[in-house]
């Protein structure tokens, strides 16, 4: 890989941070969890000094490692309660117009098997079978998700 003399986590959160941040964000809904969650993924990959054949490769373990994160973010959070969208600093969504916000609140407010997988599909583009590799899910199973993921969303948008 052209890493140009960086160390493995520096390539991949210049590469990739805007991405492993934008699906934290997108599964959690708190940017600050955000952010915390993106830092504890590129301290991992500093920490496993771990190898990819490819940028690919490197991204698909990124996106699973943030999505198992998150995954854990949503089980504790259920104790903490959360913070509210409107406390997320104005720069942090000065990208999303107000629209795109409330379908990511919408998002992040479903299970996180759901929302990872709409996710993915809908804002970072992956195929079913991208995305069954990325989760290390069978096929049949993510267009389940994908399915079902739809018809709460659209509830949660409705909602909105």
């Amino acid at each position: 890989m052209g890493m140009g003399g960086k160390t493995t986590a520096l390539y991949a959160f210049d590469t990739f941070g805007e991405l492993v941040l934008r699906t934290a964000y997108c599964c959690v809904g708190n940017y600050s969890e955000a952010e915390d969650i993106a830092q504890d993924v590129f301290l991992t990959l500093h920490e496993k000094k771990k190898s990819f054949n490819d940028d690919e490769h490197m991204k698909a373990w990124l996106l699973r490692v943030t999505i198992n994160r998150c995954k854990n973010y949503k089980t504790s959070w259920k104790q903490k309660g959360r913070t509210a969208l409107k406390d997320v600093p104005a720069a942090a969504v000065t990208v999303d117009n107000s629209q795109s916000r409330e379908l990511k609140e919408a998002l992040s407010a479903l299970p996180e098997k759901y929302s990872s997988v709409l996710f993915l599909y809908y804002y970072e583009g992956y195929s079913i079978k991208e995305i069954a590799a990325i989760l290390g899910k069978r096929e049949p199973t993510v267009g389940s998700l994908l399915r079902r993921g739809r018809e709460k969303f659209k509830i949660e948008i409705e909602e909105v």
